[in-house]
């Protein structure tokens, strides 16, 4: 296989930005993640920071509505230049890594789909959070749930699948169990045996 594309899902807490980027850093790829708000961002005339504001963000359904095919919700609009932009970048044959935008979905039409789901056991998760962002354990369970609610919502709103479901991914792993280098090694060992089959 010339192209691989890496597409992780993650629950929030599981490592799985950091286990993104070190599969990028071994396979030597680039790695589309947070680098989509930038490119975003030059494309609307947006700050990164108001991107950031609406990324991977539900639409306010309250106030937006769709006109000849049209949304006039920001949030809908930024998802679809997202989503726009990995296609554009898989039909160049590119390989790369993807964290998130549904990638698992909205990618599955490419061959080179490497789709994979990061999750963990809450306690594990729970002294992530609580170490990364210097919280109590109360709010970093709190934490951790409002922003897989919001993935959740976003995912399932773009998507027909359901966010997490192991039924849309080559690959669930728990990181807990094995900790986060050795979840990458089972996963490059995986990768590997995809692309040389």
């Amino acid at each position: 296989m010339s192209q691989f594309i890496i597409s992780i899902g993650r629950e929030f807490g599981s490592a799985g930005r950091a286990i993104a980027e070190e599969l990028a850093k071994r396979f030597n790829i680039p790695i589309y993640d947070r680098h989509l708000i930038t490119e975003i961002a030059e494309k609307t005339g947006l700050t990164p920071e108001e991107v950031e504001k609406y990324n991977e963000a539900p639409k306010l359904k309250i106030l937006s509505r769709r006109v000849n095919g049209y949304s006039n919700s920001i949030e809908d609009n930024i998802a679809e230049m997202q989503f726009e932009f990995l296609d554009e970048k898989a039909k160049s044959g590119e390989s790369f890594v993807v964290v998130g935008r549904c990638a698992e979905t909205k990618l599955r039409k490419y061959p080179a789909l490497i789709s994979l789901f990061i999750l963990g056991d809450m306690e594990e998760k729970i002294k992530r959070v609580m170490k990364i962002y210097e919280l109590s354990e109360e709010d970093a369970k709190s934490f951790i749930a409002k922003k897989d609610k919001k993935r959740k919502r976003y995912h399932n709103y773009h998507c027909s699948g359901h966010w997490g479901d192991s039924r849309l991914y080559d690959l669930s792993i728990n990181s807990s169990r094995l900790g986060i280098d050795k979840t990458i090694d089972i996963l490059e060992q995986y990768i590997n045996s995809r692309i040389n089959k």
